[in-house]
């Protein structure tokens, strides 16, 4: 049952983000004989990658932009995958660059993010990008992060003052999301596995970001009436003879005390190749000089 005020539908915000960067990317072209290139890096055939890179690819190019897809074999030396990173930062027509995580174990997953040209790592986990973005200064913001904010913004407007919980303390997501909501003047508590009373400590959420994967973590008597909850988990689980995605957040309960929620899936999931690709037309902009497009890069100002 889902009696909560509003659920958030990340898909119809996801198409909304993913038309106002082809219509930029069709000014860009237009205007200035330029089309955004963003290249993706998938090592070894992980399935839930291989699903993942051919939806980028499905929607860079609905986008209008030029992707590059470099699929290697996962035998790949660090220093082969080292080289190609180079061949992508020196290249013109590349301005995002996306290594798809996780590497096979042979290979260091930060040496290679830290290979890639800060300006074209549009998945923001460059440590000088996060070391930017911690210091309140503009830059590559991660995609999944990025896109809670735009909803939050979308659904609640201006977030200053309001108290935020973070639920997970990644580098991915937890962190950075706590760094972006400072950013809007929330007063912000990161709570992980060790947070003693973690429901108290939701409870005290004006705005709740659930990203610890584990499933249902989070009931609805953790959870202010009234808040706003982001579910950033995704987690597989078995229910008789299949099997169905859910999130950090038992949702049915949830929504009979929050204000608003976003489902899983459905949610956050969306906005993540969406932002993506937002990211890619601002490095695209940023290397050329141009203004970057406001409605893209509303959460990448400075602080």
């Amino acid at each position: 049952m889902q009696d909560c005020t509003s659920v958030i539908d990340g898909k119809a915000f996801a198409a909304d983000l993913r038309r106002r960067v082809a219509t930029h990317v069709a000014r860009l072209k237009a205007d200035h004989d330029i089309t955004p290139g963003l290249a993706v890096v998938l090592v070894g055939a992980d399935p839930a990658s291989e699903v993942y890179v051919r939806n980028k690819g499905i929607q860079t190019r609905e986008a209008g932009m030029t992707g590059f897809e470099h699929r290697l074999p996962d035998t790949t030396s660090q220093d082969d995958l080292m080289a190609l990173i180079a061949q992508l930062n020196a290249d013109a027509a590349v301005h995002g660059i996306l290594v798809q995580l996780p590497l096979p174990a042979h290979l260091d997953a930060g040496a290679v993010i830290n290979a890639i040209d800060p300006s074209k790592d549009v998945d923001g986990f460059h440590v000088l990008n996060v070391g930017l973005l911690a210091t309140g200064q503009k830059s590559m913001v991660p995609c999944t992060p990025l896109g809670c904010l735009l909803m939050l913004r979308d659904r609640l407007g201006d977030l200053s003052g309001l108290n935020a919980v973070v639920v997970g303390r990644s580098n991915i997501v937890g962190k950075p999301m706590a760094q972006l909501l400072l950013g809007e003047s929330c007063t912000v508590t990161i709570a992980h596995s060790r947070t003693r009373d973690l429901p108290a400590v939701c409870r005290s959420a004006d705005i709740l970001v659930a990203a610890v994967g584990r499933p249902r973590m989070i009931q609805g008597d953790w959870i202010k009436p009234g808040a706003t909850v982001i579910d950033v988990g995704i987690n597989r689980i078995s229910d008789g003879d299949r099997t169905r995605l859910v999130g950090d957040v038992d949702f049915d309960t949830a929504a009979r005390v929050a204000g608003a929620i976003t489902p899983v899936p459905g949610g956050v999931g969306p906005m993540t190749i969406a932002c993506l690709l937002a990211n890619t037309v601002t490095a695209c902009c940023r290397a050329n000089g141009l203004p970057e497009p406001a409605d893209l890069t509303a959460s990448q100002r400075d602080a």
